[in-house]
């Protein structure tokens, strides 16, 4: 054996060592199983579906206080190139982004520069019912106004650059699905709304304020507004199946998903933006738990969503969770408050959707650790 392969070897069981005694340490398993057996067995749940080694593929992470004690890639980067995956891809987020949309409101809240309850009016004057709707309303996906994703005019919006304000123009006169606060029904039009009110407010750009209030703050170094024009590295290519061929994903304009859903990040970095929201880096705990209440409807029936994500349960835990979908891209994040576990799925093919298998990763994890 040579000597840089000799080293190549060493490093190798050297990271996997380090990983059982963090593992260890942590007490994240119980006398039930080793290490080796929860991981091979997550990895045979990902290989049932994430199973072709020359196709797009994705990143899996699970992390016990707020540190990783799995992360793996499966799959190709870059097709073209024959480049594959690792825990520094950067994928395309899609929805996971209203996380981010609706933390920014809530900073601008606790800064004393908004208030959750206000009216939509009272930043867009002239927002058809706007005195009606609040920024409540827009979070929790209970306004009633139109989701641009469903008009059939969106594609011919798809690929121009609009300004946040024409973007909002291009729905807001259409017919409301029901009254504010009548139904949950989610819409990235509540979103895009959001987005706009961020920069009315803050005077800056929603990329801007992303950047430099919450991904610098919370340490997120890889993650940015998406762009297919930049360079960015370790970019984890979209793609599209066609029977059983792959193709690249349908370029689109990301001024479009906006503040609902432009955001590019990776595992890692996700897991800094965990961290800095349990941490109280970005904003107070009382102001960050207004995210993750369950809230109501007019009638006082009670909704499963938060501000920018849902509330939910696993093996009968309280979860926090949110998917994201966008061409060429899916996403899933799972966070465990009780037990202070993220499981997180990230992949670069719209064909091979992590949602599931990220709870069921979860489920096994709890299983695994003792309820």
């Amino acid at each position: 054996m040579s000597n840089s392969l000799f080293a190549h070897f060493i490093m190798i069981h050297l990271k996997h060592l380090l990983q059982v005694i963090t593992l260890l340490l942590l007490g994240f398993f119980t006398p039930k199983a080793s290490s080796q057996t929860l991981e091979l067995t997550i990895d045979s749940l990902i290989l049932a579906k994430f199973n072709d080694p020359d196709g797009p593929g994705g990143v899996f992470m699970v992390a016990k206080a707020g540190q990783p004690v799995y992360i793996k890639a499966f799959g190709m980067a870059n097709l073209e190139q024959n480049t594959r995956l690792s825990s520094e891809s950067v994928f395309q987020i899609g929805s996971m982004t209203k996380q981010f949309t609706a933390i920014a409101i809530l900073m601008l809240e606790e800064q004393g520069k908004l208030a959750v309850s206000d009216a939509v009016s009272k930043y867009l004057p002239d927002y058809p019912n706007g005195s009606n709707i609040t920024l409540h309303h827009l979070l929790t996906h209970t306004s009633g106004i139109k989701d641009f994703t469903k008009m059939k005019a969106l594609r011919e919006i798809a690929q121009k650059e609009l300004t946040p304000e024409m973007l909002v123009n291009f729905f807001k006169d259409e017919p409301v699905d029901f009254q504010p606060g009548e139904k949950f029904e989610y819409n990235n039009s509540g979103y895009a709304l959001l987005g706009y009110v961020i920069e009315l407010v803050s005077g800056e750009t929603y990329e801007n304020f992303i950047q430099n209030r919450i991904f610098s703050p919370a340490g997120m170094t890889q993650s940015r507004y998406a762009s297919d024009k930049t360079i960015v590295l370790h970019r984890a290519n979209g793609y599209h199946q066609r029977e059983n061929n792959y193709s690249n994903k349908t370029n689109i304009s990301y001024s479009i998903p906006y503040a609902s859903g432009a955001i590019m990040s990776t595992a890692l970095d996700m897991l800094a933006w965990q961290n800095a929201l349990n941490q109280h880096r970005l904003l107070k705990s009382e102001t960050t738990q207004k995210a993750f209440n369950s809230y109501q409807l007019g009638n006082g029936s009670d909704i499963q969503y938060g501000y920018g994500w849902h509330i939910k349960d696993i093996n009968g835990i309280k979860s926090r969770e949110h998917g994201g979908s966008i061409f060429g891209y899916k996403s899933m994040g799972v966070y465990i408050p009780e037990k202070d576990l993220y499981v997180l799925g990230l992949s670069n093919c719209d064909c091979l959707s992590p949602t599931q298998l990220t709870r069921d990763i979860t489920a096994l994890v709890l299983n695994w650790t003792g309820k």
